[in-house]
């Protein structure tokens, strides 16, 4: 008998050994500790190959990121590679092949995950689903819903085993996505608000999985101390509004900035490639984004002990960028921040077949321009400029309007002064929006600018216009010029609009069901080519706003 018991016991005890290990509790239980190097980057872009002075290009960054793998797996870290999506439009040569050459670059890299970013969504969504087969790692987001069906249309998140550790990654969407997106390929999506998702999402995942790590990887925007202003809340919002310990980082995009603090709260404005950069950290939770274009790859490494994740380390490693430097006799030169990094010879092969294919579309002189026609992010959705007047004009002309509007997160770079290319109109205008109009009669025009005259600056919804001026005052429209004469409200007027906007893109009034709505089947790059090629040479002076 006595030996039928220790049997039992030892029989028992082995169970219970057998039954742990099946099911293992969370590394937080353990004095174990664990090492884990996350490598990121976010806001692609179409940049898949390197600019003129050999900045960036994938072929350089997986150099790079292969040696920053293979040096974290010596020191015995898990390693997860992520992107904050936007790996869509910017370059020509990219988006007249729907990004391919970037998604199967970034599949040759080895990501593991990405966020879906809202230029995911300038293609139908036919192509999307395809840039989906040619990536071999999942496009994540948990807050984008089938509204036909009410499921999630997309894989919300992604568990990974990495030495040991299990990661989970949550995947999120701005809710802008809706107001941004174009109307046309969106409308069977709904962008929920990504606080309640994550909240339930990570929960959910915690009682099945028992992450050790919870990370979400986002395309929603850093916004110092959660100022996100007209833009939809961001990160900082997430992190601030979750309980503490549901995320234990935010690797971000779509701001489009190195979130880098000088001091809680305060951004470091002085940062430059090759500087300390301290991420910011909210709630517990670590928020990091990498700038834009691939200009540089994050790279943070942290420890896990007794259930603390503490960072150790963490830097913004430029790839292959300039800065000016200034030399004894007070000029500057520009050098290289880093050691030079030589591009990846096989994926430099693998996409300069992309890279000819696209040139060969698009080479060529269209036009010349005396001065620099001004585009830059920073310029167009503050203030009035050239080149959107140059813009707003060549949309004019296709339709025969009396004025013209667009909203300057249409406008997506400048053009040079000196010969202006097809690629150049290409960069300015990657959507290929059709040219529309609409004849208002002057009350519904008034009506119409009384709400677009309100969207302030520092928002892809700021308007550019032509042959138009107005002023309000007391928040309300008070005088309204066309072609320098009063608007006469018993009158009619054309006014040329491209479809994005006329659909209800940057949150524009919706035009298309209205009386007097017509597309034509003109694109806003045409138009703008065939204004290059009729008017050149083009003087800037002329366009300068008054």
């Amino acid at each position: 008998m006595r030996i039928f018991f220790i049997s039992l016991f030892l029989l028992l005890s082995i169970s219970a050994c057998t039954s742990k290990q099946l099911s293992p509790a969370p590394h937080s239980s353990t004095d174990e500790i664990y090492y884990l190097t996350i490598l990121h980057t976010n806001d692609n872009h179409g940049r898949f190959w390197h600019n003129e002075k050999g900045e960036y290009g994938m072929a350089a960054r997986k150099t790079l990121i292969d040696q920053l793998r293979n040096e974290a797996k010596q020191k015995g870290h898990a390693v997860l590679l992520l992107s904050g999506g936007d790996i869509n439009t910017g370059i020509p040569e990219s988006d007249l092949q729907f990004a391919e050459p970037d998604f199967k670059g970034m599949s040759l890299i080895g990501y593991d995950a990405m966020a879906i970013g809202n230029h995911e969504f300038d293609n139908p969504l036919s192509v999307l689903k395809q840039q989906q087969q040619w990536a071999n790692f999942p496009l994540l987001s948990a807050n984008i819903i089938d509204k036909q069906t009410g499921k999630n249309a997309f894989e919300q998140y992604k568990v990974f085993d990495k030495q040991g550790l299990k990661i989970a990654v949550i995947g999120l969407t701005t809710t802008d996505t809706a107001k941004i997106g174009n109307p046309q390929y969106i409308g069977g999506l709904e962008f929920k608000e990504p606080v309640a998702v994550t909240q339930a999402l990570a929960d959910k995942i915690k009682q099945q999985y028992q992450p050790d790590i919870t990370i979400a990887v986002t395309h929603m925007g850093h916004y110092v101390d959660a100022n996100y202003g007209i833009n939809a809340p961001g990160d900082v919002t997430l992190a601030r509004s979750l309980e503490k310990n549901t995320l234990d980082m935010i690797i971000g995009g779509h701001s489009q900035e190195p979130v880098c603090m000088a001091s809680e709260n305060t951004n470091d404005d002085n940062f430059k490639p090759g500087m300390a950069c301290k991420p910011d950290q909210q709630n517990g939770t670590w928020i990091m984004q990498a700038h834009e274009w691939g200009k540089y790859v994050g790279k943070a490494e942290f420890k896990l002990e007794n259930g603390q994740l503490t960072l150790l380390d963490y830097k913004l490693l430029p790839v292959n960028l300039y800065i000016h430097q200034e030399q004894a006799d007070g000029t500057t030169k520009p050098v290289l921040a880093n050691e030079y990094i030589t591009p990846n010879p096989e994926l430099k092969a693998f996409l300069a077949d992309y890279q000819a294919k696209g040139a060969k579309q698009i080479e060529g002189k269209i036009g010349y321009v005396d001065a620099k026609l001004e585009g830059d992010r920073n310029k167009v959705r503050y203030q009035q400029t050239n080149l959107a007047r140059v813009i707003v004009q060549s949309q004019m002309n296709v339709v025969g309007a009396d004025f013209g509007i667009i909203s300057g997160g249409g406008v997506r770079d400048s053009i040079a002064a000196g010969d202006v290319s097809y690629k150049d109109i290409l960069k300015v205008h990657p959507f290929k929006n059709r040219i529309a109009y609409i004849d208002w009669q002057g009350q519904d025009l008034w009506d119409y600018l009384e709400v677009i005259t309100r969207f302030p600056p520092d928002s892809g919804a700021y308007l550019q216009y032509h042959k138009l001026s107005f002023e309000r005052s007391d928040n309300a429209l008070t005088k309204v010029m066309i072609n320098g004469q009063k608007l006469d409200k018993s009158k009619t007027y054309r006014m040329s609009i491209n479809s994005y906007n006329a659909s209800g893109g940057d949150g524009y009034p919706v035009l298309v069901t209205r009386k007097g709505y017509v597309s034509t089947d003109e694109t806003d790059a045409q138009a703008l080519k065939r204004f290059f090629t009729e008017n050149s040479p083009v003087k800037a002076s002329e366009f300068a706003p008054q």
